[in-house]
């Protein structure tokens, strides 16, 4: 049990490395927004639930109807959110995104994609297997229904003319680099 637990130390430490050089790209549409955290928070919410009541937004966030609402009005005016009569009940106003809020939100997870494709274009095939098989057994691990979880990616034949990473961006091997967890040796 001591090995796992330096073993999840060790990928916690990779995974902060990892997103600290990500954090350093300035060029990030999510740096230049002018957006609070709680404003980030509503647009992602609408971006995933599509429209909510103005109630259903408060619990999501963990504040009052009264918070909310000022955050709301602030998003409006920046043409962000709308805010709606419900169809079934005139008393409730429902919030969405307009196409300027869909755009900012769009344009924050098309960067971070695009950031995510470029680093993994880096790796070798065998290297793009690991991940592939790693990234696979956390999706499965997260589920709260194992049937839900995503299929084992197939193993992929290594492609002779895959440019190599340059080594001087590599991050260092973990201090403790016991036996592979199974499934991940990076073999076909």
């Amino acid at each position: 049990m001591a090995e796992n637990e330096q073993l999840i130390a060790d990928i916690m430490e990779v995974r902060q490395r990892l997103r600290s050089l990500f954090a350093a790209d300035r060029a990030d549409p999510l740096f230049s927004s002018h957006l609070t955290l709680s404003q980030l928070k509503i647009l992602m919410l609408l971006s995933r639930h599509g429209t909510l009541s103005g109630g259903e937004l408060a619990r999501m966030l963990g504040v009052g109807l009264a918070t909310s609402s000022g955050m709301i009005d602030r998003l409006v005016v920046q043409d962000l959110v709308t805010r709606s009569e419900d169809r079934h009940d005139r008393r409730v106003r429902r919030i969405g995104l307009t196409r300027a809020g869909s755009k900012v939100i769009a344009s924050i997870v098309d960067a971070g994609e695009e950031k995510m494709r470029a680093l993994l274009s880096r790796l070798s095939a065998e290297e793009l297997g690991v991940v592939a098989r790693a990234t696979a057994l956390l999706v499965r691990a997260a589920s709260p229904d194992p049937t839900d979880a995503v299929p084992d990616p197939p193993h992929p034949v290594p492609h002779p003319t895959h440019p190599t990473p340059d080594p001087t961006d590599a991050v260092p091997d973990p201090p403790h680099a016991g036996p592979a967890a199974p499934g991940f040796s990076g073999q076909a």
